[in-house]
């Protein structure tokens, strides 16, 4: 079965709207949300344990590979974190994964993306599920519907910033290669807060050097000087 017919079998297709009921995907929850993951959350990331702890107590489900139907600016801020900014038209279409999470799931992840800390904003994104092979063959003559769902975003106050720091240039997709030099929150200077780690990243010189990126510097300096 591929996610196509996943979507279906849960009542959901191609326009599954936001917040619609959806119990036959998260137990216990009268309504569920669908999330476009595209960085750390997603299989083979650092956070995506979240998600497997979710999952396993029925409050998350994963339903398939997809991509944003339009173009994105998919980039990396400090320690190699990854940030999509809401400026359609710019960048690319933009690879990740689709799950339908529960309310008290939804909680737990704004937790983790800070949305009330001014960290991420959690708004609307059409995606479009990427088929297997064969399906793609059999459905080449038809544009695939777009699927109304949710991600979280860059925070719209750094976000511009961000872009330009990053030279105006995305990534298709947050891969190992992009990943090379992420730092996990644990690791990282204590004493600074995610938006202080995003100040200074936001300040330094670019671009970094692959071995050593610029808020890991200026943390150690920080740190030194003290």
């Amino acid at each position: 079965m591929g996610a196509a017919d996943s979507l279906e079998e849960m009542g959901m297709g191609n326009h599954y709207s936001l917040h619609n009921d959806n119990t036959s995907t998260c137990s216990g929850s009268s309504s569920s949300t669908l999330i476009f993951t595209y960085g750390t959350l997603k299989h083979g990331f650092s956070n995506h344990t979240l998600l497997q702890d979710m999952m396993a107590s029925g409050d998350a489900a994963f339903l398939g590979l997809c991509r944003t139907a339009n173009q994105l600016p998919l980039v990396c801020g400090p320690y190699r974190v990854p940030f999509l900014l809401n400026f359609h038209g710019r960048g690319h279409p933009v690879s990740g994964e689709l799950y339908s999470v529960s309310p008290r799931a939804l909680a737990r992840m704004d937790d983790l993306e800070g949305v009330t800390r001014g960290h991420y904003d959690r708004l609307p994104i059409r995606v479009v599920l990427i088929h297997e092979e064969e399906e793609e063959e059999e459905e080449e003559d038809h544009d695939p519907l777009p699927i109304e769902a949710e991600a979280y975003y860059a925070h719209s106050t750094y976000a511009e910033a961000l872009w330009k720091r990053n030279g105006e240039k995305g990534y298709h997709c947050y891969s190992e290669k992009e990943a090379k030099g992420y730092v996990k929150r644990k690791d990282r200077p204590q004493h600074l807060s995610f938006l202080d780690q995003i100040q200074l990243f936001l300040s330094s010189p670019s671009p970094p050097p692959p071995d050593l990126h610029p808020i890991a510097a200026a943390g150690v300096a920080t740190t030194a000087s003290k």
